[in-house]
């Protein structure tokens, strides 16, 4: 495959653009001075977006910005009262509402009357089961039509929705499960996937949840805890429902995200969270009415509950593979379901480019690619562009605590490999140097208010976390996210890594912190600091291992196995330490705080 160093729009891309057409609509023809104008009048930006989205309110928003708080407390459509779940549902009765398919299954669709009256089925049976709206659920299973159904049918009962990845440990899970306490869990018996069946409602019990509701996939499904229901036991007939009329302040559900504590941070969305997803999917990944969008995901990750929202309240098709992404298992399905906008992971790339899984496959309907929750790798992503005839990827960088991206690219510029050609549209943001001045290199600082950013947290100080001891800017005081970017001479963007001690792996968030605490409980271990290098090349970080060990007959070689096994079984399988370091100490300063920035480039400097 001929590698490709940049995708140019033609003119017809550009034409059919979502972009182009709120451009004409403003009088723009430049996109640099669209994107101004969209940061610089962010009222008149939303009010017009909120109205291509399609946003059905049961009583219109009273302004569309409250500042009377200040940045750090805006409130959008103040005085409106809506469902965001009503917004998912502006389609056909019989369009293509989400298409899935098992491992080794065929391949299915339901429309999106279908999804409704199972939507509903939900909403009804959780009312059934004594639940009322500001009552807590949580999801841990794969992204699946339950899964999808489950999650929107809370919601639409005004019941709040805490996820879970279905790869953590149960003592992650029990972690989760503590902060936000819900009256009932949802998963699943087994858990299929690269011909493995794993079980997984045994693995939740260990993390002693409350009433747990099991989708059965297997025929054989193991024995039920006294008091947990399988699903169809639990789902009643009734398919119509009528949406709870909500503030658009009211939670929808609760993300988890891992800052420089050991903790992670619960973050609340809102009814205004889905709107900056859906409105990046709008622009920047170009989503249309019945383009079927497909991101391997899962509801504990944020891009799980962007699908849903981005994909439906565009009028798209959400398409599913509920098998692993590796292989051709997966590629075939994204050919058959005729993908038009495909997300990856980085790590995903690298691995479908070593196997040369899907080069046999027809792409050729995909109309562009998106990739985030890593860095990823110019060779890979050019890769990836040419399984599907040239075709863009839209890097696209952003937050839980952001509801979307806040650095991406759009189809209406040249799109170059692992760069990002635009701040997101609707926002803004500054780089600051050492000094705190702005600079073409620093730690990214988001300049609030915009749409989907949080407001609060349920386990922390919002305010410290984001806000405290950061400078001002244009009179606004910053919000800190925790990114570091350099800004390239055309004007594009690239990402290098955090400037705090969390670090992305495999594309889930996780602390230094969280990663020490459990290797510090090996014998061999005195004390540990965990970093993410990034590699030479570029692409996703790796994870290594700073540690001072204590006597021992262990060898380099036994330290490490044990290392790898006890982040995998007590963190995450996906996590792997890829060194370990022994060291005399760990640099840390005048208060005793471990230098993991020093850390970092003495790595760098001895590769």
């Amino acid at each position: 495959m001929t590698p490709q160093h940049s995708w140019h729009p033609d003119t017809e891309v550009i034409e059919n653009s979502n972009i182009h057409k709120m451009m004409l609509q403003n009088g723009f023809n430049d996109y640099s001075e669209f994107w101004k104008w969209s940061a610089s009048d962010k009222p008149e930006f939303w009010s017009q977006t909120i109205s291509n989205l399609g946003i059905r309110f049961k009583r219109k928003y009273d302004r569309i910005l409250d500042l009377s708080q200040g940045e750090e407390r805006a409130k959008w459509i103040p005085g409106a009262r809506l469902n965001i779940v009503d917004s998912c549902f502006q389609n056909a009765d019989d369009s293509t509402a989400v298409v899935f398919q098992e491992e080794n299954g065929p391949l299915q669709r339901i429309s999106q009357k279908q999804l409704l009256e199972k939507v509903n089925r939900v909403a009804n049976s959780l009312v059934s089961e004594g639940l009322v709206p500001g009552d807590r659920i949580a999801i841990d299973m794969p992204m699946t039509l339950e899964a999808v159904c489950i999650y929107l049918g809370a919601i639409k009962a005004g019941i709040v929705v805490a996820t879970i990845a279905d790869s953590f440990t149960p003592n992650e899970i029990e972690v989760r499960m503590r902060i936000t306490r819900p009256k009932l869990l949802f998963t699943q018996d087994l858990l299929h996937r690269a011909g493995k069946t794993l079980p997984m409602y045994a693995k939740v019990l260990e993390a002693q949840p409350p009433k747990t509701i099991v989708v059965h996939t297997s025929q054989a499904g193991p024995k039920l805890r006294e008091g947990d229901k399988y699903y169809s036991d639990f789902l009643v007939e009734k398919d119509e429902f009528e949406s709870l009329v909500c503030d658009p302040g009211d939670a929808i559900t609760i993300l988890f995200s891992s800052g420089t504590t050991g903790e992670p941070k619960a973050i609340p969305w809102n009814h205004v969270t889905p709107v900056k997803g859906a409105s990046d999917g709008y622009y920047h990944h170009d989503i249309h009415s019945n383009d079927v969008v497909c991101w391997p995901t899962n509801l504990g990750w944020m891009m799980g509950p962007w699908l849903i929202f981005a994909a439906l309240i565009n009028k798209a098709s959400i398409a599913l593979y509920y098998g692993a992404p590796l292989g051709e298992g997966f590629g075939r399905f994204v050919q058959e379901a005729r993908v038009t906008m495909l997300g990856v992971v980085p790590s995903i790339v690298r691995q479908w480019k070593i196997t040369a899984c899907n080069e046999a496959f027809d792409w050729n309907n995909i109309k562009c690619f998106s990739s985030t929750g890593e860095a990823s790798n110019p060779v890979e992503m050019t890769y990836l562009m040419n399984l599907a005839g040239n075709k863009p990827v839209i890097e696209y960088c952003g937050g839980t605590e952001i509801g979307g991206g806040y650095v991406t690219s759009t189809v209406v510029q040249k799109n170059i490999p692992s760069t990002f050609s635009s701040q997101a549209l609707g926002g803004e943001f500054v780089l600051l140097d050492e000094n705190d001045e702005p600079a073409d290199a620093g730690e990214m600082f988001l300049i609030p208010p915009i749409p989907g950013l949080s407001s609060e947290l349920l386990n922390r100080d919002h305010h410290e976390v984001y806000f405290k001891g950061n400078p001002g800017y244009r009179g606004i005081q910053l919000r800190r996210h925790g990114d570091e970017l350099i800004r390239l001479e055309n004007g594009y963007y690239r990402a290098q890594g955090r400037s705090d001690d969390a670090m992305n792996l495999g594309g889930i968030k996780v602390s230094s912190v969280q990663i020490e605490e459990v290797i510090n409980q090996l014998e061999f271990i005195k004390e540990s600091a965990a970093i993410a290098v990034s590699p030479k090349e570029g692409g996703p970080s790796v994870l290594v291992i700073y540690a001072v060990c204590l006597p021992s007959n262990e060898s380099p070689e036994d330290k490490l196995l044990q290392t790898q096994f006890i982040v995998k079984k007590r963190l995450n399988p996906l996590f792997k330490v890829q060194q370990l370091i022994e060291i005399e100490k760990l640099p840390r300063t005048a208060s005793g705080k471990v230098m993991r920035r020093e850390l970092r480039k003495s790595h760098k400097n001895q590769k």
